[in-house]
């Protein structure tokens, strides 16, 4: 069995990535120390250094994983769902799965989009709301064309209050450091959420 101390500097890396990621679910991420996230390798802190020459550059490649992860997962449920009001649902409970499988991942996105200073970390975050946001208002632009959802909701507003919706479960969670609960809440909200965008149609008596 390899350890971290032998894996090659890709998986290496990749290691470090999931230390920080595991770490940030137990405490601040503002918190976590180099030397913790070497500890929970088994390594030392220039062992770490020689593959991340600081802190902000081990912060981007973790942002990185965690936009490639969502956003990969995201398109993969997009292209086998139905419909659009059935991939957008599909992408609800697959993200509220990546951040309830993974609960140090909020509370990290949070801590950078919540520093003063721009770092690549950040943009990183900014990045991929911005991409996920993007995949929202297609989805919905499709089903207003479809006559799936309503024509005259405001894409721009529908897509907002879908990751406002996802943001306040996931911080709902994290305040009341209830992780799971967040998951078994996903399908009533998307339920009202759905109520308000789909297309209803009159039906004759």
């Amino acid at each position: 069995m390899q350890t971290a101390k032998n894996l090659p500097a890709d998986k290496r890396r990749a290691a470090t990535v999931q230390a920080v990621v595991t770490l940030a679910a137990e405490k601040n991420p503002n918190d976590i120390s180099t030397s913790a996230i070497a500890a929970v390798m088994g390594l030392t802190q220039g062992a770490l250094f020689r593959h991340f020459l600081n802190k902000d550059l081990m912060w981007q490649s973790v942002m990185e994983w965690v936009a490639d992860c969502l956003l990969s997962r995201v398109d993969n449920v997009i292209r086998s769902a139905q419909s659009p009001l059935a991939a957008l649902e599909a992408v609800f409970m697959t993200h509220m799965d990546f951040v309830t499988s993974h609960p140090g991942v909020p509370r990290i996105l949070l801590m950078e989009l919540q520093r003063g200073e721009v770092t690549p970390a950040k943009q990183m975050a900014q990045t991929l709301l911005k991409n996920y946001e993007e995949r929202i208002c297609q989805l919905i632009e499709t089903g207003k064309a479809s006559g799936e959802l309503n024509r005259h909701i405001s894409t721009a507003s529908a897509a907002t209050l879908f990751v406002g919706t996802i943001q306040g479960l996931v911080l709902r969670s994290i305040l009341a450091d209830t992780p799971s609960k967040a998951m078994l809440e996903a399908a009533g909200v998307f339920s009202v959420y759905r109520r308000g965008i789909e297309e209803h149609h009159a039906t004759s008596v």
